[in-house]
């Protein structure tokens, strides 16, 4: 038998408005993401990962059926030399990401066919991505901008006489560019969830760096990615040094040695040097430059920034 029951109109009212409430603040709201949370992760791999407690030591998870656990990721520091493994226990976010990536390649060259008896996985990775992207080319005319703005790098030598090597430079970084772009991809395609937990204790050990505190101190920063002994690097150091002395409170200008900071040049994806990445106060990075940069366009490019003397 079923009993009826009368509800007057007030109770209608507040049932109603109860569904509404939960429905706008249940249906209406998104996971957070490693980008959402950790502001200086935003164009990293990682960035679209999802944060959910997990259980044991599980720290990432993929929707396709991929795992890491910490202790395993621990263990591969054994990998690495004494120096470079210092510097991997202070970034483990890094080499989490470094691990991930490998894992989701290896399982798009079974996927896709690439797997070879007797064959590297850097090469089978290497096959499938070189199928995976696009055949890039560079025009004349983008190695003669890239020469007009870089003449003090190759020494004032005319432009005919460099074409070749400059449009093959160019030609690598279009590769890489496009490469970095498919792997980012794959990063949606997998859906990585990681243990918030695990993330709140690395980050907080991770940003400790001189580059990432200066980058959450308020303040536009230039970072000079470089090593001593490389001509075009050695010509930025004066350039720095007048920087400073011309914004020692509005700006902060920080140089990472390539050699020196391997991990921390590593998270600019650096292939060549000098590169000059400068971030704005919310420490978003809004501009980059590769190779020699004269003054006058460094204050330029600060000038857009809102950096002027």
């Amino acid at each position: 038998m079923i009993k009826r029951i009368h509800l007057g109109p007030a109770t209608i009212f507040f049932l109603s408005g109860l569904v509404v409430f939960i429905f706008l603040n249940t249906a209406g709201a998104a996971a957070s993401t490693v980008s959402d949370t950790y502001p200086l992760i935003f164009d990293r791999f990682l960035k679209s990962a999802e944060l959910v407690d997990m259980t044991g030591d599980s720290i990432l998870k993929t929707g396709t059926g991929i795992a890491i656990a910490g202790k395993p990721l621990e263990k591969s520091l054994d990998r690495y030399n004494p120096k470079l493994r210092k510097q991997l226990k202070e970034n483990l976010i890094f080499l989490l990401e470094q691990e991930i990536i490998t894992k989701i390649l290896a399982h798009e060259v079974q996927k896709n066919g690439f797997s070879k008896e007797n064959t590297k996985l850097e090469d089978q990775i290497s096959a499938y991505l070189s199928s995976a992207v696009k055949e890039a080319k560079v025009l004349d005319s983008e190695a003669k901008a890239f020469y007009g703005g870089n003449k003090e790098m190759v020494g004032g030598v005319p432009f005919e006489q460099v074409k070749d090597n400059i449009k093959g430079f160019l030609l690598k970084k279009k590769r890489q560019d496009a490469v970095e772009t498919h792997i980012a991809g794959l990063a949606e395609h997998h859906k990585i969830q990681i243990n918030r937990k695990w993330m709140d204790t690395q980050y907080a050990i991770m940003k400790k760096n001189p580059v990432d505190k200066a980058r959450s101190s308020g303040k536009v920063t230039m970072v000079e990615v470089g090593a001593s002994g490389c001509i075009p690097c050695d010509m930025m150091q004066p350039i720095l040094d007048s920087l400073k002395k011309k914004f020692p409170d509005v700006l902060n200008i920080k140089f990472v040695h390539v050699r020196e900071e391997q991990v921390l040049a590593g998270h600019f994806g650096i292939q060549s040097i000098p590169v000059q990445v400068f971030f704005d106060k919310t420490d978003r990075e809004v501009f980059r430059h590769i190779g020699f940069f004269a003054e006058k366009e460094v204050l330029k490019q600060l000038d857009k920034m809102g950096v002027t003397q």
